[in-house]
C-alpha cells in the first residue's frame, strides 16, 4: 500500500469532489480518497503494483481537474 497526495483546483466545490471521488474509485488499485476542501488536498491510498501515480494523476486530468504543481 502507498500514499500519494494531490492538490485539485477544484476540489474545494461540492460537484467536482463527487466527481473526482467517483473516478478515482472506479480505478483498480485505489483504496481511498479523501478530498479536504478547505484547500482541494487529496489524500489517496492505492496498491502501487496495481496503479501508478502516474495512472492516478492522468486519470484525474482527463476528466477536466487540473493538479496543482
Amino acid at each position: 500500500m502507498a500514499d500519494m497526495t494531490v492538490y485539485v483546483k477544484e476540489a474545494i466545490n461540492k460537484q467536482p469532489i463527487q466527481t473526482l471521488e467517483a473516478i478515482l474509485m472506479q480505478m483498480g488499485g485505489i483504496e481511498r480518497a479523501l478530498v479536504d476542501i478547505q484547500d482541494g488536498e487529496v489524500k489517496i491510498s492505492f496498491n502501487e503494483t496495481q496503479v501508478t501515480q502516474e495512472q492516478i494523476k492522468n486519470r484525474i486530468q482527463q476528466y477536466g481537474l487540473h493538479i496543482l504543481e
